[in-house]
């Protein structure tokens, strides 16, 4: 497995930040253990078959947000994906190229690149899957494989790029797949109060979100699936929510109970922005969604033995959404060349180099 230099987090500022003078503290809600456990890794992993490299990452970015890539020309990957909103599009529903709703609300790509099956039902066993479907599902982008090669191979720019990434320099769904992937697995959540508090910085959050934050992990028994740093186990849950024929995970596996219903268990990373919730979008606002939680949700065989009526007080709610809401970092912003359309790739004009992503200030 290879890794990209770019690091995320220097871990060793958490012992600096817990040395002589943690004995001078107020008592610590969470051990040191816990802390970490929600310490960000220090590099991105990419796999062998699929390495990373500066240009291969800036031509997966030049893709993702070409509109060339839809067969209207007036949809990309970004128009789900957005930068702004987290790298999702914050409708209950993503809408296709064709303008129809489908049958699922954009996932959020923040983080994807910890986490090994993808998809609501996890369908796509790795980025490179993923990232080639949307372009052809009917209901999505709308471009066949062919006709997406042909409009790239007709673009100057697009065929030196490939070449200059690929040693092949061909123009193939393959390299293409490998692309976009290098790009997503780049898109990373920035960091936000809630790490700061990790490393040590306890005045970056309230009194309150540190209370939410012990329910999180005890009574609100949320850790249980939302673990770790990016706050995922990666895995598939009945979490009492969803009826009807969309059974999730369970449509692979239709001997199996506990996978009826059964949808991925989402990050919270930039959580309280992300609006509407659950894999349909059927809960508009994250209040909503810890009283869905607090209730149980459906009583049914297949609901997780991990969800049950959690008994919390309305004080103890508000504390929780204290803490969700200090996962948020600051948003990302991209500036899009005006050449970006559907005869004109998105490639800068004066430079032929694709565009850089500009990020707001901290």
């Amino acid at each position: 497995m290879f890794f990209s230099p770019r690091s995320l987090l220097v871990s060793i500022l958490l012992s600096l930040s817990m040395g002589a003078s943690g004995a001078e503290k107020a008592p610590d809600p969470i051990d040191a253990g816990l802390r970490q456990q929600y310490l960000r890794p220090t590099a991105t992993p990419y796999p062998g078959d699929d390495p990373y490299s500066p240009a291969k990452e800036a031509l997966g970015r030049t893709l993702f947000f070409d509109r060339l890539l839809s067969g209207s020309g007036t949809h990309s990957c970004a128009t789900c994906h957005s930068p702004s909103l987290s790298f999702g599009d914050r409708l209950p529903r993503a809408v296709g190229d064709a303008g129809r709703p489908m049958a699922v609300r954009s996932p959020t790509l923040l983080d994807v690149a910890f986490i090994d099956r993808y998809g609501w039902t996890g369908k796509f066993p790795t980025l490179e899957k993923v990232s080639f479907a949307p372009i052809m599902a009917a209901g999505n982008l709308n471009l066949t494989e062919q006709a997406l090669i042909a409009r790239l191979s007709a673009q100057a720019v697009y065929v030196k790029a490939f070449a200059q990434v690929f040693p092949d320099k061909k123009i193939d769904r393959e390299n293409i797949s490998a692309a976009l992937a290098t790009y997503v697995r780049s898109i990373h959540s920035t960091q936000a109060p809630f790490d700061h508090w990790i490393m040590g910085d306890e005045a970056a959050v309230s009194p309150a979100a540190k209370r939410g934050f012990a329910i999180f992990n005890g009574k609100g028994n949320c850790a249980q699936c939302h673990s770790g740093w990016s706050f995922t186990d990666g895995s598939f849950h009945d979490i009492g929510v969803g009826k009807g024929k969309d059974i999730g995970r369970g449509a692979f596996f239709p001997t199996s109970v506990k996978l009826r219903y059964a949808f991925k268990t989402p990050t919270l990373r930039n959580v309280a922005e992300r609006g509407p919730y659950m894999h349909d979008g059927s809960v508009g606002t994250l209040e909503a969604v810890i009283d869905l939680y607090n209730s149980g949700g459906v009583d049914r065989p297949s609901r997780s033995e991990l969800i049950h009526p959690l008994g919390l007080s309305a004080n103890e709610k508000s504390d929780l959404l204290a803490f969700l809401r200090t996962l948020s970092g600051h948003t990302e912003i991209v500036s899009l060349p005006a050449a970006c359309a559907l005869n004109a790739p998105c490639f800068s004009k004066s430079v032929g180099a694709p565009f850089q992503p500009k990020q707001a200030p901290k």
